[in-house]
């Protein structure tokens, strides 16, 4: 479909926020400019400061008791990074598990790396090194993420940058902070996947998606077991009464199934109305992070 627009029409779309403005290209952000000055110094465990920047909640215990007995025989191999603040304290940028384990270990004190930063760089620099982790619950990256947006205005494009994560992933993290509470519980506990997610971000409603997750954990529903439950419930086959056969979508299997895959890349309400090989591709969003998602999609 052909849209014109004029210039009045532009600037009103301008005001769409960084949706538009990932097609623009990114802005350039720069690296926080942390300074690590000397060799490593032993200090107390008990000087040091837990970050209030930290984005992870969990920690898994049995790998701490076996970073914890490693120390123990071995001394910690690599140093924890922090900052020094106020009365003669340090405060951890980096290294929470090795400084978690030391205590454990019964250790008094840690090499650490005393590094020159600001709080906006040492949140940054905290985030990101946990992002580059592997062990972060679904719920814990999707917060970094949003931080990293919210605090730094980063894009997508700069986060996978900084983070080496593909741009799709971190807008499909981000997208589940929609979810709701009980859904994301889920996520956190490992009850559910980022597979069952997307799954359910098509469901319009909080009372949907969390019956549709109920239902997912009860059944111990694979994803794909998931995605296809969800797309009934789209479809209207479960829990409803069906419609009039007048009322009822008829698709050619072909068409169904790509509007199913757009579905499951997209996580959003799609619709192809399509007559004889003609027709439109129409993709709801509610808000301009789902927009911007699209754009990401269509690799604008």
């Amino acid at each position: 479909m052909d849209t014109m627009y004029t210039h009045r029409d532009m600037k009103k779309r301008a005001a769409l926020g960084k949706g538009i403005e990932s097609l623009l290209g990114p802005r350039v952000v720069a690296a926080p400019a942390a300074v690590t000055t000397g060799k490593p110094l032993e200090i107390e465990l008990d000087r040091i400061e837990r970050n209030p920047n930290q984005t992870r909640s969990t920690f898994n215990e049995a790998a701490l008791a076996e970073l914890a007995a490693s120390i123990s025989a071995n001394g910690v191999m690599q140093p924890v990074t922090v900052r020094e603040i106020a009365g003669g304290r340090y405060q951890l940028v980096m290294g929470e598990r090795r400084w978690r384990a030391s205590k454990l270990a019964g250790k008094t004190t840690i090499p650490v790396l005393v590094t020159q930063v600001n709080d906006e760089q040492a949140m940054e620099m905290t985030i990101i090194e946990n992002l580059q982790r592997e062990d972060l619950n679904p719920m814990e990256q999707a917060k970094a993420f949003e931080q990293l947006s919210r605090v730094f205005k980063m894009t997508q494009e700069q986060m996978a940058v900084r983070t080496g994560k593909d741009r799709a992933s971190i807008g499909n993290y981000v997208r589940l902070l929609k979810l709701p509470l009980p859904i994301q519980t889920y996520l956190e506990t490992g009850k559910l996947s980022v597979g069952h997610a997307k799954a359910l971000l098509p469901l319009d409603g909080d009372d949907a998606q969390n019956a549709a997750a109920q239902k997912m954990v009860a059944l111990d529903l694979s994803v794909r077991m998931a995605e296809s439950m969800v797309q009934n419930l789209l479809a209207g086959q479960i829990g409803t009464e069906k419609k009039p056969a007048a009322k009822q979508r008829v698709l050619d299997p072909n068409v169904r199934a790509a509007e199913q895959r757009l579905r499951e890349r997209l996580g959003l309400r799609v619709q192809i109305d399509d007559k004889g090989g003609k027709g439109k591709v129409v993709i709801e969003y509610s808000g301009l992070e789902e927009f911007d998602h699209i754009l990401s999609a269509l690799g604008e």
